[in-house]
């Protein structure tokens, strides 16, 4: 099949375009507000985009409650900082609690049973339980072009750079990150997830880095 992007006239019950672009890693990420309140929320619009220096983003799409845009994005402007922490197949169902619509200001850790654990260089907590977090300084947000009929959804892209990573021990074998011994979620369409359960290498012919 083909359909008209702009007019979405692929005649299926529910929009596919999530359900192309996958898997997509999820950002899990925890900001504070300038009162000092925490707030934990997952981002599938997620992923690294440099090296030097790392650079990481997120993105987010219309208001949330009564608040002209997403808390995590509100927070990251206000105090220039947030953490990405990964989610591993064993905090899924976290990871789901916190996807709920609350209050700003209410603790998504909190109703999560999460663990905060403060970081290194940012204020805002990583979540101990979480195999992987980047503490992120925020740089800057790029608003994306509106389209006319939905102006409600209008997105935007965070962008932070990683100024410090922590790695649990148990996922590191043989000086490698052993993607296996913690199985991170990605979204996929609709309401449905995968976990990375099954891994093969093939090696770049031209670069003896990658072996």
């Amino acid at each position: 099949m083909f359909y008209d992007a702009a007019k979405r006239d692929h005649g299926l019950p529910q929009d596919p375009l999530k359900a192309l672009i996958v898997p997509r890693p999820i950002g899990w990420i925890s900001t504070m507000d300038a009162q000092g309140r925490v707030n934990l929320a997952p981002y599938s619009f997620y992923n690294g985009v440099g090296e030097f220096p790392p650079m990481v983003y997120f993105s987010t799409t219309g208001t949330y409650g009564d608040t002209p845009t997403k808390h995590s994005r509100m927070n990251a402007e206000q105090t220039g900082e947030f953490v990405v922490n990964m989610v591993s197949a064993a905090l899924a169902e976290q990871m789901n609690v916190t996807t709920a619509m609350v209050a700003f200001g209410v603790d998504e850790l909190k109703l999560a049973g999460l663990t905060p654990v403060p970081c290194q260089f940012v204020k805002p907590p990583r979540v101990k339980e979480s195999p992987v977090a980047l503490e992120c300084k925020y740089w800057r947000t790029i608003e994306m072009p509106t389209e006319k009929g939905h102006e409600a959804k209008r997105g935007s892209v965070v962008f932070g750079q990683v100024v410090g990573i922590h790695i649990d021990d148990s996922i590191i074998k043989d000086g490698r990150i052993d993607t296996l011994a913690f199985k991170p979620v990605a979204r996929l369409g609709y309401s449905e997830y995968t976990t990375t359960d099954n891994v093969w290498r093939m090696r770049r012919p031209d670069d003896p880095r990658y072996q």
